[in-house]
């Protein structure tokens, strides 16, 4: 089998790429290990940036977004007992939305399956062959045989743990990274969201995170330590924890409404950034490139923002025979994953309390957050940022 981009994976990136090379007229297959309901039901991401809305429409994958997605136009600080907005319409002239990343997955194989170029389920990518020639390829397994899917291009789209990023020699690859002393403890609940916004808490006992995937189920956090068992939290200390961290002083009638838990995970808070993006004619994006403490929303956004670049550079070549935007691929958007890394990393640092942190380290980030409560400008930074950068 050949084709002209040979795309690894079908998260969202893997998936919204090919939508848009397929849209362009540009061929592409994509290769996936996992079957379709297995994708379809990983818990990931759901907020998402102005601009992740704005691509997912453009790609004709909006209807469900407009009709289910929840629009937010502020988020809630609290922080010494206290609640603060940061109105992001007012400050940034941005919004963004709640919409699971198990529904855009379901959205894209849709319309995939519906019109699009091949998706293949069960293909698990072995390796990623002669990136540095003409004529790259992909070898893959599907129903215990191996094949070759011959490129022009290889998207790698596989995620930390793919062949993709492993294609590029060890001597030419350089890696960034900084793990957290800290994990999230993430449950979902079938209860109705206690905010109409996001709450982002810090207490001395740690951080909390009231979100929510619709109007009747409610997505929430606790910071636990390293190594921590899901299983040693039963649903009331879990509801009794939360309820002590998210207390709001400022408002004494606020209550956390309770629900039923219908699923508990642990996830380790890590940055990670892996350069270069590209190497010959593979090119990386999302997890396979990067990875952010989800503190700051930026995972699947960062993705989406890659996707977004490296379609229109296809394009521009499909159209134009010209390289400039793939040529400048690499450093375009690891501009911006360095800012979106830089953004997740403070809002991590400025909101948990690390086992035996200082005195010191903890009244500078008690005063960080002050400033951003007191001052327009800092507020304004932090709306910016979480919004969304513009993709140039």
């Amino acid at each position: 089998m050949r084709t002209t981009v040979g795309i690894i994976g079908a998260g969202p990136a893997g998936l919204l790429l090919a939508r848009r090379l397929h849209l362009a007229g540009v061929d592409c297959v994509v290769l996936e290990n996992r079957d379709r309901a297995y994708i379809e039901a990983r818990q990931r991401a759901g907020l998402l940036e102005q601009g992740t809305v704005d691509a997912l429409r453009e790609a004709g994958a909006g209807a469900r977004l407009d009709t289910e997605g929840l629009e937010h136009h502020g988020v809630e600080l609290r922080f010494d007992g206290v609640s603060h907005r940061v109105d992001f319409a007012a400050l940034a002239g941005r919004s963004v939305t709640v919409y699971a990343q198990t529904e855009i997955v379901k959205d894209l194989v849709a319309l995939q399956l519906a019109d699009g170029p091949p998706l293949l389920f069960g293909a698990e990518a072995l390796a990623v062959e002669g990136a540095d020639g003409d004529r790259p390829s992909v070898r893959y397994r599907q129903d215990g045989r191996e094949a070759v899917l011959e490129c022009d291009w290889v998207a790698g789209c596989d995620g930390f743990h793919g062949v993709a990023r492993a294609a590029i020699p060890a001597a030419l690859r350089t890696t960034h990274e900084r793990d957290y002393p800290f994990s999230w403890l993430g449950i979902l609940a079938d209860a109705a969201p206690s905010s109409d916004e996001l709450v982002y808490a810090r207490g001395e006992r740690g951080f909390a995170l009231l979100s929510m995937r619709s109007p009747t189920v409610s997505r929430l956090y606790l910071q636990v330590p390293h190594g921590t068992d899901p299983g040693d939290w039963s649903d009331e200390r879990i509801w009794d924890e939360l309820d002590t961290r998210l207390a709001c002083g400022s408002d004494p009638s606020w209550r956390l409404r309770r629900g039923a838990v219908t699923a508990k995970s642990v996830t380790p808070m890590r940055s990670f950034v892996g350069e270069p993006m590209r190497y010959g004619r593979l090119l990386l994006a999302g997890d396979a490139a990067h990875i952010v403490p989800p503190t700051g929303a930026k995972g699947l956004n960062l993705a989406v923002s890659d996707v977004r670049l490296l379609a229109r550079a296809f394009e521009e070549l499909h159209r134009t025979g010209s390289m400039r935007l793939l040529d400048a691929y690499p450093a375009t958007a690891l501009h911006r994953v360095w800012q979106a890394t830089r953004f997740s990393y403070d809002m991590t640092t400025m909101l948990h309390v690390p086992e035996g942190q200082s005195g010191f380290d903890r009244r500078i980030e008690l005063a960080r957050l002050h400033r951003i409560a007191a001052s327009r400008d800092a507020s304004a930074e932090l709306a910016a940022l979480y919004t969304g950068l513009p993709l140039e």
